[in-house]
C-alpha cells in the first residue's frame, strides 16, 4: 500500500500537479483601467457598466520566493528545440530537451469549478472591485472563473474564502486615493516618476509593492498593475522581495479613465 501511495505521488509530481500548499506568498495584483483601455488593443466594458475609476482586481496569486526548475514534459513542443547540424557531409536533427523554471503554482484542481451559490453575497462586492475588461466576454463571472481555476485552485482557500480575501485586501487602501495623495493623478499629459509611485504605496500600505507597466497606443509607458505581496495567510502585507521586469521606465503615465 505505501509503495501505492508512493508511486501515485510520483506520478503526480511528474505531470506537474502542485499541491495546494506548495508556494510562499500571494501576490494581490490590481490594475487600472485606463491603462488596460488605453492600448491599441483596447477594452470591452462588463454586462454590469463602466467601472469606477479605481483599481480594480486581477487576482490573488500564489507565488514561489525562488522559480523552480520545471521538468521537462515529453512530447511537447514548446520544451523541444531542434538543432540541424552538419555530420559528415548530411544534415542530421539533434533534439534537446530544454528546462523551464516554474514561479509559481497553478491549475492544481481543474475539476473544482467555480460554484455560483458559494459566492452569491460577494457578488455585488465583485462587480464593483474584479470586473471584467476583456472583450472575450462581457460576463465577469468569467474573469472569476478563470482566476478561481488558475490560481484559486492552489491558494489552499475555499471558494468564498479566497475571494472574500482578495475583496477584504482591496479595501485596506484604494490605490487611487493613495496616489492622489502624493499628488499623482490619472492625466493624459502628466508622466510620474516610478519611484514616487512605489514611495507612496510603500508609506500608505507599509510594504513595498512591485509594478508593472505597459503601453499606450501610441507607445508611451503607462503604469499598469500594482503587485501587492501577501503572506501565506491572505492576510498581511509584505515587502515584495523578487525583482521584477515590469516593462516600466523611469517616467509613467496614469491615463485618464
Amino acid at each position: 500500500m505505501k509503495l501505492a501511495v508512493v508511486a501515485v505521488a510520483a506520478l503526480l509530481l511528474a505531470a506537474g500537479v502542485a499541491s495546494a500548499d506548495e508556494f510562499d506568498f500571494f501576490y494581490l495584483v490590481q490594475q487600472w483601467p485606463g491603462s488596460f483601455c488605453d492600448t491599441q488593443a483596447g477594452c470591452c466594458f462588463p454586462d454590469t457598466g463602466k467601472p469606477a475609476a479605481e483599481f480594480g482586481i486581477h487576482g490573488l496569486w500564489p507565488n514561489y520566493a525562488k522559480c523552480r526548475p520545471a521538468a521537462a514534459v515529453a512530447g511537447d513542443d514548446d520544451d523541444v528545440v531542434v538543432e540541424m547540424v552538419v555530420d559528415g557531409g548530411a544534415a542530421v536533427e539533434r533534439h534537446h530537451q530544454r528546462r523551464r523554471q516554474k514561479c509559481w503554482p497553478e491549475y492544481c484542481n481543474d475539476g473544482n469549478k467555480l460554484r455560483p451559490w458559494e459566492i452569491k453575497d460577494l457578488v455585488a462586492e465583485l462587480d464593483a472591485n474584479w470586473p471584467t475588461l476583456s472583450c472575450k466576454s462581457g460576463k465577469s463571472f468569467e474573469f472569476w472563473s478563470y482566476e478561481w481555476k488558475k490560481h484559486g485552485t492552489c491558494s489552499g482557500m475555499g471558494q468564498h474564502g479566497y475571494f472574500a480575501a482578495a475583496l477584504e485586501l482591496k479595501k485596506r487602501h484604494d490605490l487611487a486615493a493613495v496616489l492622489a495623495g502624493a499628488g499623482i493623478v490619472p492625466s493624459d499629459d502628466e508622466s510620474y516618476s516610478l519611484g514616487s509611485i512605489r514611495d507612496a504605496i510603500a508609506a500608505a500600505t507599509g510594504a513595498v509593492p512591485n509594478l508593472e507597466c505597459n503601453r499606450d497606443a501610441a507607445g508611451e509607458t503607462q503604469l499598469f498593475q500594482v503587485y501587492q505581496c501577501v503572506d501565506r495567510s491572505g492576510k498581511k502585507l509584505v515587502d515584495c522581495q523578487l525583482p521584477m521586469q515590469g516593462k516600466c521606465r523611469d517616467k509613467v503615465k496614469l491615463p485618464t479613465f
